[in-house]
């Protein structure tokens, strides 16, 4: 076990207060965000707005709202709890809750954070298996042995990525997040003429046009079956509520107990805009672009598939690192969770653990062919522990109630309010949807629920007495700059810098290049762009591997 015992040397104060010397910088959070939130679902949601019959409007102002409130969460609910505490959820969760209620919620956490990592693995699968001649997986076992190993080859990555934790996810993310990005807007570009073809609208040289033929082809407004489609409210509730587990269920605590202030909330801006507003968009005309290309429906093509059809072997492997870059901090979340449970348990044991049960999973293609349902009950089964942790945390001081009663009347380890809390705004949402409200518009009940039953509970079982708290184990927030561990920028690294960024701008032009082009020479300027986009790419994750790892010595 000489292997285990030395990644134990990545210590993530897994059961205690991030120390003031550990703060990260700017660069890990935006780069942790992009990586993140650019990524495997992005080709999946993308094109399901498509499928959906969202209009275009709605999409590009529901998108708007939707994100903007999704980055309130983050900047308003879980950042402020996270750097006053600097503790993951899953240990403040056990102050406020006791040991049984946080098992329970762990436990939970951790099952569905593992289906979550499971589906982006697939995903990633599913562009693999395209140069092994693998035939597409979508039904409920695998079919071909060769899609198994493959799955087990990228899940023993993702699981040693995150053993090595949150300092090297976000090294990680900050050398793959800008070059994803570019690749949905790239893969936007190169379908472009043939959409215009498609609508009738021809070349697409403005902004007007651009959207004459997003209504006509992509975003229709109706489903493929000639069915109404989503409206405007579906969209902005589904991009706030997507990661309701991570923002406002609180779980990103584990992210943003290095941050040093609250501010570094506004850094999940990096993900809300440009992975799920600019790349839901670039994803959607892609998928749609991949259709026309293929002569099938959107809905017969996986994730893969509308990749290569786009963009080539490039694109098969913006899916694989996009898979990757989900399904990394996804089971460093689910590690976490599971060793808050345990008693003494290693976190490197535990990830290890989390990530085997995360690969067998991700080897049966259903977690992914229902990801988008899947993702909107995981967020409303977590998001309640979110709401009994800001109840007590920030409305029992204001109400002069004590933090941490728990401890302070010896109850023991369950903390019967909050389990009940946590009970009925399940029932509410369940008989709010039996009702006929969509999974979408659950959340504020859902949460307003969990709140009040438990601040009523709480009141009548001793939260409201008078007598003395055990001290809380928080720490106000720093009131310094982080001291910063780089060295001067020297002239190899700004080089590399320079590299790098020259890279990303040649798979920019290629795409452009096709756009402006039109329909001329249309056939052989897209295969010249799937054939030479992996050269300007492999100079890039060189240049940038080395731009990075100099930045940190």
């Amino acid at each position: 076990m000489a292997e285990v015992g030395a990644l134990e040397a990545h210590y993530e104060f897994d059961r205690e207060p991030v120390s003031d010397d550990r703060l990260l910088g700017p660069g890990h959070f935006a780069a942790s965000f992009a990586g993140e939130h650019v990524a495997a679902t992005e080709f999946v949601i993308g094109a399901s707005f498509v499928t959906w019959g969202a209009a275009i409007g709605d999409v590009f102002v529901g998108l708007a709202v939707g994100n903007l409130l999704a980055v309130l969460n983050w900047t308003l609910l879980c950042a402020p709890v996270a750097v006053e505490t600097r503790l993951t959820l899953y240990w403040y969760l056990r102050r406020i809750g006791g040991p049984a209620v946080t098992a329970v919620a762990n436990i939970l956490n951790a099952l569905l954070y593992c289906v979550l990592a499971g589906a982006m693995i697939t995903v990633a699968a599913s562009a693999v298996r395209i140069p092994f001649g693998i035939p597409a997986q979508t039904g409920l076992y695998p079919t071909d042995a060769r899609f198994v190993l493959v799955v087990t080859a990228i899940g023993g990555l993702v699981t040693w990525l995150a053993i090595a934790g949150f300092k090297r996810l976000a090294d990680f993310a900050m050398v793959c997040a800008p070059w994803m990005f570019l690749m949905f807007l790239v893969g936007a570009l190169a379908v472009l003429p043939r959409l215009g073809e498609a609508a009738g609208v021809g070349a697409v040289g403005s902004l007007g046009e651009f959207w004459r033929m997003g209504e006509l082809a992509i975003w229709t407004g109706r489903t493929p079956d000639g069915a109404p489609g989503l409206s405007f409210w579906h969209v902005a509730a589904f991009a706030w509520v997507c990661n309701l587990a991570m923002n406002a269920g609180l779980s990103d605590m584990a992210l943003f107990r290095y941050a040093p202030n609250v501010r570094y909330g506004l850094f999940s801006v990096f993900g809300t805009f440009l992975g799920h507003y600019v790349a839901w968009i670039a994803a959607g005309v892609m998928g749609a672009g991949a259709a026309v290309l293929m002569g099938n429906s959107l809905t017969e093509i996986d994730s893969g598939g509308v990749a290569y059809a786009t963009l080539g072997w490039a694109g098969v492997l913006a899916v694989v690192i996009a898979g990757w870059t989900t399904s990394n901090p996804t089971i460093y979340r689910a590690g976490l969770a599971l060793q808050a449970v345990t008693r003494n348990g290693s976190r490197t044991r535990i990830t290890l653990a989390v990530g085997v049960v995360t690969t067998v999973i991700a080897c049966f293609p259903f977690v992914f062919s229902r990801l988008l349902d899947f993702v909107g009950v995981y967020g409303l089964v977590l998001c309640p522990a979110g709401a009994i942790v800001l109840t007590e945390h920030w409305l029992f001081p204001m109400l002069g109630w004590r933090r941490y009663w728990l401890e302070a009347e010896g109850r023991g380890a369950l903390n019967v309010p909050a389990l009940v809390a946590w009970l009925s705004s399940m029932i509410v949402a369940f008989g709010l949807h039996l009702a006929g409200v969509h999974l979408f518009f659950l959340f504020v009940p859902t949460y307003v629920a969990a709140g009040v039953v438990y601040a009523v509970l709480a009141s009548r079982t001793g939260a409201r007495k008078n007598i003395s708290v055990v001290t809380p184990t928080v720490r106000p927030t720093p009131s310094y700059a982080v001291a910063s561990s780089r060295r001067p920028n020297h002239g190899r690294d700004r080089l590399w810098g320079a590299i790098a960024v020259a890279a990303l701008g040649a798979c920019f032009w290629l795409g452009l290049r096709i756009a402006l082009g039109g329909l001329d020479g249309y056939v052989e300027n897209h295969a010249a762009l799937k054939s030479w986009l992996g050269w300007p790419t492999l100079v890039y994750f060189v240049a940038g591997t080395l731009f990075v790892r100099g930045r940190k010595q």
